[in-house]
Formats: C-alpha cells, sequence, structure tokens
C-alpha cells in the first residue's frame, strides 16, 4: 500500500462515519405501530402500551408485541420465521416484513414534525 490508498482508504471511512452519524442523529422515535396485510391497514396502536396483538389472517398467524416503545414479531407460523428473528423496531420509518404472510409491521410519527408535501 502506498500512501495515496491510505488517504483515499481514510476519506472513504470519514464520509461513511460522518453519513451514518447524520442518520442517527435525524431519526425520530415513532409514535404509533401500523400493520398492513396485504397492502391494507388491520391495526394501528401506540407504542406507549406495552401489549401483544394478534393479526388478523387467513391461512396465517402473526404475534406483534408492543413492549417499552419497541415492536416486534413474537410469533409466525410462516416456514422461514426471518420476522421473527428480526430486532425490535422503534425508529419512524423502520419496518419489520413477514413475506409469505404479506405483513407489514411500520413504526410512523404523528404530531406536528410530520412534514406534508403537496405536489400538483
Amino acid at each position: 500500500m502506498k500512501k495515496k490508498d491510505v488517504l483515499l482508504i481514510a476519506i472513504f471511512l470519514i464520509i461513511a462515519l460522518a453519513g451514518s452519524a447524520i442518520l442517527h442523529l435525524t431519526s425520530q422515535t415513532g409514535d404509533i405501530v401500523v400493520v398492513t396485510v396485504d397492502q391494507q391497514e388491520v391495526l394501528r396502536e401506540s407504542l406507549s402500551k406495552d401489549q401483544e396483538l394478534e393479526v388478523p389472517l387467513t391461512g396465517g398467524e402473526n404475534v406483534v408485541m408492543i413492549k417499552d416503545g419497541a415492536v416486534s414479531m413474537k410469533e409466525a407460523n410462516c416456514p422461514d420465521q426471518i420476522c421473527v428473528n428480526h430486532k425490535a423496531i422503534s425508529q419512524s420509518g423502520e419496518s419489520i416484513v413477514c413475506l409469505p404472510h404479506k405483513v407489514v409491521v411500520e413504526i410512523q410519527t404523528t404530531g406536528e414534525n410530520d412534514i406534508d408535501i403537496m405536489t400538483q
């Protein structure tokens, strides 16, 4: 390795760390969890109350758990169990997806801080 190679690697590392810091500092903690099945909203609950929610499905079973302001998929009878093994989510925009059952669990933020954009 030459000096220019080390310098180039250092520049890329600095850019990556700066980008990571910006993403971390600008993320918002969500207020509600929205569960959709096949793009149809089936549940909307606050993250402030710890509870377990059974997702209404035909031919499948998913249980969403809200605990300490974070959401995780507690149970699912899908074959791959990727959604169950996903870490708990709490930041606005994060999601957990169960592809076999077409279930999407997403964190959203409500309130005055939302940005609303209209197009013509």
